[in-house]
């Protein structure tokens, strides 16, 4: 409710989005059911393991210094934090690199 001059002007629809939108924010989470279904991932599987560990890069491939005759002329922040999906995954491929040297007994210097 937003009142001037002693008149009250109601915006019922726009106040009852607003509150609506705060509540399911908060609730609602359209990725979610992703999210836990890439966190509950367990490695059985070297190949899979190693194949996760390839595709999933250790660093942002985005990336980059822009370099004009020898000097630093701009600079491209890494992107991938603004993927939803980008803690899992790091976890993802965190998990694929332990299973591979703890349980395969490899060495993931390959990978890195």
């Amino acid at each position: 409710m937003i009142t001037t001059n002693s008149q009250s002007i109601i915006f019922p629809n726009l106040i009852s989005q607003i509150e609506a939108t705060q509540q399911t924010s908060h609730k609602s989470d359209l990725l979610q059911p992703i999210r836990q279904w890439l966190d509950e991932i367990e490695f059985h599987n070297r190949q899979l393991a190693k194949l996760i560990a390839k595709l999933i890069p250790a660093q942002c491939p985005f990336e980059r210094d822009i370099v004009f005759f020898g000097r630093k002329i701009a600079h491209i922040p890494p992107m991938c934090k603004l993927n939803p999906l980008y803690e899992q995954f790091v976890g993802l491929r965190f998990r694929a690199l332990c299973y591979l040297v703890d349980e395969c007994g490899e060495d993931i210097q390959s990978y890195c």
